[in-house]
């Protein structure tokens, strides 16, 4: 029995008092956020409410396809616009979600959805399960809850949601829960050739250049097991991208042979002094032990944090905790255990 049961049940009391629905994704949504918010908004229309999601439409890359965005509100019409009930999915603080967004779900009754690790609460119900694939296959779960039906838009936007979690399911997040959902999904249609290419078939020109720009910035140290990119906003200039643009940029150091913690360094073209980077870490390293250190979160083989500096600063504070977590293991490793001698028998 799913361990929400109780969460479920104070979800559906919200939502039956509800008649106007915001739902949102944090901050630049990936492929788990956008699909899951397009799909809670549909099934709540389905079950007779008006339910909104919302996004900046111009930080959605390749997910994008999908059939629901065109009924995504902008970020700048919320303000004229009332709810009484707030959905937030894939979001694991507040603080990660648009920041047009907060004010209005401050505001409302917050139903939070989510699987990350670093979960922070801030709802008055929230649905977690830290060791679900993605917020897609908890979405999954509480519509088959509360008996919602699944079209084909809803079944492809649930489908991307897991996908790029999981991997195409071959993360170890995978689980046996998240392949009857996905086998749940292809009965309603599901496009999986399509949307297999248009994600991970095919690249924009601006993509392709961010790559470039990245393979020529590849730093590997401490015998292969780091390895580490960088996109300044000069090269986002460049080459007129976006983040949206360089959703993958992570998979470069993460390909090198032997590697375990891949960074992925990168400055948004804005006016904000910021370094973002994205970690990925194989075997028993946790990437929110890194994360964390300055401020950041996620899962434990992907997570990602902000560091208010200059990239050079960033990069050497970064490479600092990467040394001190590759030492305190070494630490762990080589520690003797004292030796301890029975006392003699009278």
């Amino acid at each position: 029995m799913d361990g929400n049961r109780e969460n479920y049940m104070a979800a559906e009391r919200l939502i039956k008092g509800a008649k106007r629905v915001l739902v949102s994704g944090h901050l630049s949504p990936d492929g788990d956020s956008l699909g899951s918010m397009i799909a809670m908004a549909r099934l709540l229309r389905g079950a007779g409410l008006q339910a909104f999601a919302t996004a900046d439409l111009n930080a959605l890359g390749k997910p994008g396809f999908l059939e629901g965005v065109k009924d995504i509100v902008p970020l700048r019409k919320l303000k004229k616009m009332r709810f009484d009930l707030f959905v937030a999915v894939d979001c694991g603080a507040f603080e990660r979600m648009p920041p047009e967004v907060r004010p209005v779900a401050e505001k409302l009754p917050k139903i939070c959805i989510d699987h990350h690790l670093t979960h922070e609460e801030f709802a008055d119900v929230s649905i977690v399960d830290t060791e679900a694939s993605s917020a897609g296959e908890l979405v999954w779960r509480f519509a088959k809850w509360m008996d919602w039906k699944l079209d084909t838009a809803c079944a492809e936007a649930l489908w991307v949601a897991m996908i790029t979690d999981s991997g195409r399911f071959a993360y170890d997040s995978t689980s046996p829960r998240t392949l009857r959902a996905a086998g749940d999904l292809l009965k309603h249609g599901v496009r999986t050739a399509y949307i297999n290419d248009v994600i991970y078939g095919s690249f924009s020109r601006k993509a392709i250049e961010l790559k470039r720009l990245a393979w020529r910035s590849l730093k590997v140290w401490k015998n292969r097991k780091v390895a580490e990119v960088t996109l300044t906003r000069d090269d986002f200039r460049a080459v007129r991208g976006t983040k949206a643009d360089a959703e993958d940029i992570i998979e470069i150091p993460r390909s090198v042979a032997r590697n375990e913690i891949a960074l992925f360094f990168y400055q948004i073209p804005d006016r904000t002094k910021e370094v973002r980077c994205s970690i990925r870490t194989r075997g028993d390293w946790d990437a929110t032990a890194l994360a964390a250190k300055f401020g950041g979160g996620g899962h434990r083989k992907a997570a990602g944090c902000t560091i208010k500096a200059s990239m050079g600063a960033a990069k050497r504070q970064m490479r600092t905790a990467v040394r001190e977590l590759l030492k305190s293991a070494c630490r762990k490793t080589m520690k003797i255990p004292p030796i301890v001698i029975e006392p003699k028998a009278p």
